[in-house]
């Protein structure tokens, strides 16, 4: 599985939608075989997409995104798992041990986990959904 990690100074890069770089990492059996940086930075949201779906991620882990390039993302097959805060290496942990859902790694005013947009997979995310602030469950 090839996973990525949205970064900056050590950290989830809080808003996706201006990031520059990914760790892309190779994982195997549950461990990191392989680590890089990847340059990400591009002009319009489905170049972005495109990028990530050029170096074979799989799965994206991110802070806040906005709609559009959430659904430009998922329509390449990549995962989302966004609203995520946290040092990277904790993050990773969670991730290869299966805990980043939850409250310890939500942006501060999120609650749940997983996508945050309705539905978690292809629904809407628009406002007025029942969920109080916008995807929050």
């Amino acid at each position: 599985m090839t996973a990525a990690l949205a970064v900056w100074d050590g950290r989830v890069s809080p808003v996706f939608d201006v990031s520059r770089e990914v760790l892309v990492l190779a994982i195997e059996d549950g461990f990191v075989s392989t680590r890089r940086n990847v340059r990400i930075d591009a002009p319009t949201a489905a170049l972005r997409a495109d990028r990530l779906k050029e170096v074979g991620v799989e799965t994206l882990i991110c802070g806040a995104l906005s709609e559009d390039l959430h659904r430009k993302i998922n329509s390449r097959g990549v995962r989302v798992i966004g609203f995520v805060a946290g040092e990277v290496d904790e993050v990773l942990a969670a991730f290869l041990a299966g805990q980043l859902r939850g409250a310890t790694f939500s942006m501060p005013g999120c609650c749940g986990r997983q996508s945050r947009f309705r539905g978690g997979r292809g629904g809407t995310g628009r406002r007025g959904n029942g969920r109080g602030r916008r995807g929050c469950r």
